[in-house]
């Protein structure tokens, strides 16, 4: 099974991520479970990045999206209360853009931070975590000068102007894990049994697996705000940013 399916859903969501509409067939619906669709352009939450929200159209109704639950198959969550579409029922997916825009500001923002403090400090992630438009990042940092903060602001926004191209790409797992650096994690978090690898390349700073949505360069994320730097252990510093329009 390739990172663009799981269970019986085809991840549109992993194919294009401008996609906000799109059409789609009921496999399982139940108030116990939730939802399962043939074709699906949620996104259904990881590495840190929270699942879409978003409707199903279907017989002249509505059923809204909170969230999604991984198994087997990918379980769309329903609103409580909202009448869930019968198996076999055509239905019409969307995707609530504003939020899933700024997610993808959001992570593309994470990725760029993750290349400069990699690049420039030497320092490995140890955790993150991200809202739209507001995010943390921690990483194995012993040492900061006195001005980091502002430097690192000045560094990473540097870098969103230049306007980056971000690729994506997948790969049979022996070709990925060859590439220079492409775990920027402290612990490998890619699961033993995956074979193919979804590879995130912001060109000429960070390359990483990744599987997560973003933008298709860096100028679209806007203004990174350093909100600001915290100690939270010997080496450790979380980093608090905001994204700006």
């Amino acid at each position: 099974m390739g990172v663009s399916e799981h269970g019986r859903t085809h991840r549109l969501d992993l194919i294009d991520p401008t996609l906000r509409e799109w059409e789609c067939t009921v496999l399982h619906s139940s108030p116990e479970d939730g939802i399962v669709l043939d074709r699906s352009a949620f996104y259904p939450g990881g590495g840190g990045q929270p699942p879409d929200h978003g409707t199903l159209l279907w017989q002249g109704t509505q059923t809204r999206i909170v969230g999604t639950r991984k198994g087997d198959d990918l379980y769309l969550l329903p609103a409580e209360g909202d009448p869930l579409p019968p198996v076999g029922t055509a239905v019409t997916g969307a995707v609530e853009d504003a939020r899933r825009t700024m997610l993808m500001r959001t992570h593309s923002g994470l990725h760029v931070l993750c290349g400069v403090v990699f690049r420039d400090f030497g320092a490995l992630v140890t955790g993150g975590n991200m809202e739209p438009g507001e995010a943390r990042m921690d990483f194995n940092l012993p040492e900061v000068p006195p001005d980091f903060k502002l430097k690192l602001e000045e560094l990473v926004n540097t870098e969103v102007t230049a306007d980056r191209a971000v690729a994506v790409k997948v790969l049979p797992r022996t070709e990925a894990l060859a590439l220079p650096d492409i775990i920027r994690t402290q612990s490998n978090l890619i699961p033993a049994d995956e074979q193919e690898i979804r590879i995130v390349d912001i060109v000429g700073l960070d390359v990483q697996a990744d599987g997560g949505t973003h933008v298709a360069s860096t100028r679209a994320i806007g203004r990174v705000q350093v909100v600001k730097v915290e100690s939270k252990g010997k080496a450790n510093r979380r980093v608090r940013v905001r994204i700006a329009d």
